[in-house]
């Protein structure tokens, strides 16, 4: 089974191998650990250092494990977004061990029919397996948090307060509206004493802090615990609103069921069939609930709680199929449930495909590097609408190329002009190359779903122009 979801998110990877903008700075940072090394000077993040810092332990953790693979591939001469492909595979694994960790400790305690049904059941969703490769702070803290609660469930407290403190303190501070309920949970239980809290926690959160203070003061070259300030900006001050607002009960109506897909109709019954779940479940939706308080919701804040509410689901699926043969009702039962697995393919589909579409910048950047391979003297510009879908430092793969992210140039400045090639990402603006530049390639990304009146194809993903490639005239 775990080779299984290996092979379901290696798919889910290479059909959508590109980054966006939320995965930009952990991107950019494991490309130049991998590439610069301690040659500080050359990294991303000096230049563009986003709205708030994030840790390198997360990036560094991924480039050394990769490392061994990507000198092999730059010995074959392969391009660095193959290199691309390996971290975020690597990082992949890690989710993975993570699950599997989880997923034993489940087995565990539920039985090993409910580890065989989660995992099939988190197989035929899409968000999750699909998140698993993406390198955002969520997916290096969620690694973290599924190794916590597999030590949980286990009783391994010692694990427990390490995992939970370091995906708190170093990706996640938000991170203590769930752990830190289990963390009370098992103190009002008496499962965990005070006195083996103290004597495990403080030091681990001392060591913790003085982790991320020391590696990303070097590397951020000045003194900083990254995750403190990221819990200032979008807590205490609020701006992570400035990025978009959402109803209080967003995740409930839209991101949950989304996750879940038709499995989510099992979740109570899981609750009501296996009561044992019911510890698992609570703190999961009440940090859900928690977390809605903030106005700026994105479905990746909430991944976390995907695997602990397909535990649930997993329980009525084992349940539903055990007691198959003694009834035709339980046979029927048995039988919807396994036929809901097809429906949540059909969601997985679709959704891949979708986001197949969604990351023009970065077909538009290959596409280009593919089309001029053996011109020289080029010199790219690249808007800011195409570095944020799916352009990075790992697909600008040609040394003699010149390559520029510089914002806030005037579209009919000579500086703009002066670029051998552009990568556009506004068409309002194409006027303004009209004499200069000449469009050579266009670049189309997902638009819409239009159902259809055929039965063989009830809908139809639209797509729409997106990118537009120029190339300067010659003279």
């Amino acid at each position: 089974m775990e080779i299984l979801l290996f092979a379901v998110m290696v798919t889910h990877l290479m059909i959508c191998p590109y980054t966006k903008v939320e995965e930009s700075f952990n991107v950019q940072a494991i490309h130049d650990v991998l590439y610069h090394g301690v040659n500080i000077s050359q990294y991303d993040h000096l230049e563009f250092p986003g709205v708030v810092p994030r840790t390198f332990i997360g990036p560094i953790t991924i480039a050394v494990t990769s490392s061994p693979f990507i000198y092999l591939l730059d010995c074959m001469q392969f391009s660095k977004l193959a290199s691309q492909i390996i971290v975020r595979m690597t990082l992949g694994i890690f989710v993975l061990i993570g699950l599997c960790t989880f997923g034993n400790a489940v087995g565990e305690k539920l039985g090993t029919g409910v580890k065989k049904w989660l995992f099939i059941i988190m197989i035929s969703q899409f968000h999750f397996m699909f998140y698993m490769t993406r390198p955002l702070p969520n997916i290096f803290a969620l690694v973290l948090v599924l190794l916590a609660l597999g030590g949980w469930l286990r009783g391994q407290h010692i694990r427990f307060l390490w995992c939970s403190g370091a995906a708190i303190l170093i990706f996640r501070a938000e991170m203590t509206l769930y752990l830190g309920q289990i963390l009370l949970i098992e103190l009002f239980s008496k499962r965990l004493s005070l006195k083996k809290l103290l004597t495990y926690g403080v030091p681990a959160a001392v060591t913790l802090i003085g982790l991320t203070l020391c590696i990303d003061s070097y590397f951020w070259q000045r003194l900083i615990w990254p995750e403190a300030e990221v819990f200032w900006y979008n807590t205490v001050l609020n701006k992570s609103s400035q990025w978009g607002t959402l109803p209080f009960l967003w995740y409930f109506y839209s991101a949950i069921p989304r996750c879940l897909l038709l499995s989510l109709f099992l979740v109570p019954l899981g609750l009501i069939l296996t009561p044992q779940t019911r510890i698992m479940i609570y703190p999961a939706l009440l940090f859900v609930l928690l977390f809605s308080i903030l106005p700026h919701k994105e479905l990746r804040f909430i991944i976390y709680v995907v695997p602990v509410l397909n535990v649930a689901s997993a329980c009525a699926m084992s349940r539903l199929w055990n007691n198959r043969n003694k009834s035709a009702l339980q046979m029927l039962l048995a039988t919807g449930a396994v036929l809901h697995l097809l429906g949540n393919l059909i969601g997985t589909g679709v959704f891949l495909t979708v986001s197949h579409y969604n990351y023009p910048g970065g077909e538009a950047i290959m596409l280009i590097q593919k089309s001029q391979l053996s011109t020289s003297n080029v010199n790219l510009h690249i808007d800011v609408k195409n570095a944020q879908t799916g352009i990075s430092r790992f697909t600008q793969i040609l040394p003699h190329w010149k390559y520029s992210k510089e914002e806030d140039l005037p579209a009919n400045g000579e500086k703009m002009k002066s670029f051998t090639h552009l990568l556009i990402g506004n068409q309002t603006v194409l006027p303004h190359y009209k004499q200069s530049h000449k469009i050579i390639h266009t670049v189309e990304a997902f638009h819409k779903i239009q159902p259809q009146r055929n039965l063989k194809h009830p809908i139809q993903i639209k797509l729409h122009p997106e990118v537009w490639i120029l190339e300067k005239n010659k003279t």
